[in-house]
């Protein structure tokens, strides 16, 4: 079995961005985007995804946090489209329910090379740290397009800012890992079409 893996360069006038993943890693991280708390939502998405994420952005963070994470979002999607390959044997599908705390969220996925994103989330803070909670949404719907995946998430008990995102990106991240994954018993594409 090839490994499925991706590295992506993508430098804009607003960002510089140098991305890795491998998604049958063991959750190692190497993370630097300018923005702490994004910070730890990307790591803990890798980690409990169990992918090998590195992730260097420099953006124009003087501005404000917008493009340096919407942008790693729409490089996320690249890596994780290109990682994928032909998606022979993967279960296609993936869910999961992640508690924190007070906090309860849902994530399905559908790796059916269609884009569409669903999201139900309301923060009750703007900002988490040095990261404004609208770019929550932001990001997941850059990953979303650009991996053309179908991509579900709902806070379905809120809570405390932090737990809520936090919750999302680790669910995102268990999730992705399921659909992903390998079934032996799916011979080819998983899709009646014949093609993801």
């Amino acid at each position: 079995m090839s490994k499925r893996e991706s590295a992506i360069e993508r430098n804009t006038r607003e960002t510089r961005i140098r991305l890795g993943i491998h998604l049958d890693g063991s959750g190692k991280t190497e993370v630097c985007t300018g923005v702490g708390f994004f910070d730890h939502m990307l790591d803990g998405f890798a980690r409990h995804g169990l992918f090998d994420l590195t992730c260097h952005v420099e953006g124009d963070l003087q501005v404000d946090d917008h493009h340096t994470i919407e942008d790693t979002g729409i490089v996320l999607g690249k890596a994780i489209a290109e990682a994928l390959g032909d998606k022979k044997g993967i279960r296609r599908y993936g869910h999961f329910i992640l508690p924190m705390d007070e906090v309860l969220v849902l994530c399905a996925v559908d790796l059916c090379g269609r884009a569409y994103f669903s999201y139900e989330a309301a923060f009750g803070t703007e900002k988490i740290g040095d990261m404004s909670t609208e770019m929550v949404r932001e990001f997941f719907y850059a990953v979303a397009s650009n991996a053309q995946m179908n991509l579900h998430i709902k806070v379905l008990t809120p809570g405390n800012s932090h737990h809520m995102a936090e919750a999302m990106f680790k669910c995102f991240g268990k999730a992705l890992d399921m659909a992903a994954g390998f079934d032996s018993r799916v011979d080819g594409i998983p899709s009646t079409k014949g093609a993801l």
